[in-house]
């Protein structure tokens, strides 16, 4: 049987802006629009000329301490000196690696033991935690970054090469440990090739960019902070995820493109009081990433707000990886056909050798430019994921007759319920169609006779009603008995990952 490998449909444009480094598009931008607003932030703003001289500044203030072939740990929340805290590491040569700052020590100290950085770089509010962790890690610097210097552009040396090191994030952590992702300046750029006009055609000059997703996440900082440098566009950054907030920001900012991420952001601003208030004219594209967009979701918030919600594909090793097209053929519950230069083969789950049949799934295996060099300080992982040249993402999907991508699971979280397969995704959508449920999520755990039995995880609209029983015989009704819930539990809310995917280790209790 021949391989099935979904060829991008639109080509690759030659045409695009090409840069060596992240660093050296921030730079083009300030050339070309020093007095545009780049970033803003509550009641601040910086424009471009602004954003690269402070890049520049803090650059010249970390290259003593080592930072040249090293890494940079960030511990902050989204802000503008977050965006510059990323510039300025790189262009000192370094290998900036954002971790969750809201993570408690017991969570941090492996992922910075892990990354070794040469220096943390945090603010006020994370400072002392940044320093118990360097303490902790034999970290020798840590900078309170909190007053932006635009004092001069003179860059502390050489800028960033394609071959250097730029970016380390930790993958979520939803299924086992978190691993970083080591990735190059070359592959990170060519994501930006890829998105704009490769996938996403969204022009230059002319957008108004709103991120609301962690900028510790690859989708907040690779689609959501430096897609806008690249396309020279103000970025207005929300803090922390709040929905009259983000809505405030939304209709304040006439937000164009809404780089929303996971399928959490947009539910929650679909249940916010203020949402039917909200003017919204000004959006023409919003995105998701990150977590798999109920069907029900993306009906209701196209009948909301007119606007389609396009989702894509990517991960911390690498993105972006597919996506639906802005114009042309969309899928519901798809994440679109491969993007350009991209390879999407289906293998079967098992041995991961044997191609599968259109319409069948199985584990989605990668090629591309654009992926990670390896796991750092993860050699049994590499052997495993990096093989033959293809990249092996542990997630479940298939390909339809058109080379549509359509994801149904984490390989990892498959429930095994008497040697019959449940792809807990099925479930998820089937309950979340049902009218009087917010969110849910289904998980397998441990049963004596089964091997594992199907526990769902429920949390109601407010104001709603809904017995166990009554949801049982709901999904009598959808799916056959063995894929039926044993275990039922309703909750206020589901927990959510630093990244806002729901955790499904704290489901199954695997996760304190």
């Amino acid at each position: 049987m021949s391989a099935t490998i979904a060829k991008p449909v639109r080509p690759f444009d030659p045409a695009l802006p090409r840069h060596e480094s992240v660093v050296h598009a921030l730079i083009d931008a300030a050339r070309r629009a020093p007095e545009r607003t780049a970033l803003i932030c509550r009641d601040r703003s910086i424009t471009y000329d602004q954003y690269m001289r402070a890049a520049a500044g803090l650059a010249r203030q970390l290259a003593p301490m080592g930072m040249a072939g090293s890494r940079g740990v960030i511990m902050m929340g989204n802000s503008i000196e977050h965006a510059v805290a990323m510039m300025g590491i790189m262009g000192a040569r370094g290998q900036k690696s954002s971790i969750n700052p809201y993570y408690t020590e017991r969570e941090l100290m492996p992922l910075v033991k892990d990354a070794d950085p040469a220096v943390i770089v945090c603010d006020q509010t994370t400072a002392e935690k940044a320093h118990a962790a360097a303490k902790a890690a034999g970290v020798q610097h840590v900078v309170v970054f909190d007053r932006i210097d635009t004092s001069s552009a003179q860059w502390p040396g050489p800028l960033p090469t394609g071959d250097d090191l730029a970016t380390l994030p930790y993958t979520g952590g939803t299924t086992g440990r978190s691993k970083g992702a080591s990735t190059r300046h070359r592959a990170v750029t060519d994501g930006f090739f890829r998105v704009t006009l490769g996938m996403w055609p969204m022009g230059f000059d002319t957008n108004v960019y709103l991120n609301v997703a962690p900028m510790f996440h690859i989708w907040g900082f690779q689609m959501a902070t430096w897609i806008p440098v690249y396309t020279r566009c103000p970025l207005v950054i929300v803090p922390q995820y709040k929905p009259d907030d983000v809505l405030e920001q939304l209709e304040r900012h006439k937000v164009s493109v809404f780089l929303g991420g996971p399928a959490a952001i947009y539910n929650g601003l679909l249940g916010a009081e203020r949402f039917a208030k909200t003017d919204l004219s000004a959006l023409k594209l919003c995105f998701s990433g990150g977590s798999a967009c109920a069907e029900e979701l993306l009906k209701r918030w196209k009948e909301a707000t007119g606007c389609t919600l396009i989702e894509g594909y990517g991960m911390s090793e690498g993105a972006p990886i597919s996506g639906n097209p802005i114009e042309g053929l969309q899928k519901l519950r798809s994440v679109g056909p491969a993007g350009p230069g991209t390879e999407i083969e289906i293998v079967d789950a098992d041995t991961g050798t044997k191609p599968m049949p259109r319409g069948q799934p199985g584990e989605i295996r990668l090629r591309g430019p654009q992926f990670m060099d390896g796991y750092r300080n993860r050699p049994d992982d590499n052997a495993q994921a990096m093989r033959d040249g293809w990249l092996y993402t542990g997630d479940v999907g298939y390909l339809d007759e058109d080379d549509y991508l359509f994801i149904v699971d984490r390989k990892k979280e498959l429930i095994n319920v008497g040697g019959q397969k449940v792809y807990p995704r099925e479930l998820d959508e089937l309950l979340f169609s049902h009218p009087a449920v917010k969110e849910a999520a289904t998980v397998g755990v441990p049963d004596q006779f089964l091997g594992e039995a199907v526990k769902a995880v429920v949390a109601l609209k407010p104001g709603a009603t809904l017995s166990a029983d009554e949801l049982l015989a709901f999904c009598k009704a959808n799916v056959v008995k063995y894929k039926l819930p044993k275990h039922i539990e309703f909750v206020d809310a589901l927990p959510k990952t630093g990244a806002g995917k729901i955790d499904k280790l704290k489901l199954r209790g695997l996760r304190e």
